[in-house]
């Protein structure tokens, strides 16, 4: 079992205190937070993308690059990049750099993403946010492994024998598909062998096991060795203690 920490690096006033941080400040902090999973033994240390009111995290590439540069065993993890509202290629371009400067300690998470700012800043919707998600997902694959891809698409112009760079340092990189309530994300991560993570910061859990469930059926209708899946969950908080009974009594209500 592996642990990782995230955050979407929300910007609020400090829930004890009641003071709120610069915004330069809250975004060192984050970078600090990473440095500190890091001596604490975590796996890896993860930064999502939003762009709206109240997060401060609409460039994760930049962020995950100044806490590459202040660490040095920890993994890096994208929860989630939205590929639905970028151009594959730039965001191809972002990773690829990022994958250099961490020394290939990078794990891309994908998803369609959220929030009323989709529609407004980037005019994607859900009518067609699965749709651009699998497309963009299917080209920056393509990307990532092939030195030259000729590509059509509906989301974004054409491709003919387009070279991107720099090309990458692990290949292939792992890319996980996140999951809070989407089967259809569940359905590409099984069709392309990738990884599911399921984490959520307001519905209930118990839709996990459901997802779960899918992506393991779904795996082996595709052929594959059910103990090649590989799964991973979130929760919106994490307690730790010297023991599960001293946790469990601090921790609840």
């Amino acid at each position: 079992m592996k642990l990782l920490a995230m955050t979407l690096i929300p910007y609020a006033p400090d829930p004890v205190t009641g003071i709120r941080q610069s915004i330069t400040d809250r975004l060192r902090s984050a970078v600090d937070t990473a440095i500190l999973v890091e001596q604490l033994g975590f796996d890896g240390y993860g930064v999502g993308e939003r762009h709206e009111r109240p997060y401060l995290s609409s460039s994760p590439p930049v962020i995950l690059s100044q806490i590459a540069a202040k660490t040095s065993v920890i993994r890096l993890f994208t929860t989630v990049t939205t590929l639905s509202l970028l151009d594959p290629v730039r965001a191809y371009e972002d990773y690829a750099t990022l994958d250099h400067l961490s020394d290939g300690r990078l794990d891309l998470m994908i998803g369609k993403g959220n929030g009323t700012a989709q529609a407004e800043l980037f005019h994607v919707t859900p009518e067609d946010q699965w749709e651009r998600n699998r497309e963009s997902y299917e080209l920056f694959r393509r990307l990532w492994r092939e030195e030259k891809v000729t590509w059509s698409g509906q989301f974004r112009p054409s491709l003919h024998e387009a070279e991107t760079w720099p090309r990458p340092l692990q290949q292939p990189i792992r890319i996980w598909h996140g999951s809070a309530t989407s089967e259809a994300s569940v359905d590409l991560a099984a069709k392309w062998g990738d990884p599911l993570f399921s984490a959520n910061v307001t519905n209930p859990i118990e839709r996990y096991a459901e997802l779960v469930r899918r992506y393991r059926d779904s795996w082996e209708q595709y052929g594959r060795d059910p103990k090649d899946a590989l799964v991973g969950a979130g929760s919106a908080g994490y307690y730790a203690a010297k023991n599960s009974q001293d946790a469990i009594e601090t921790y609840r209500p």
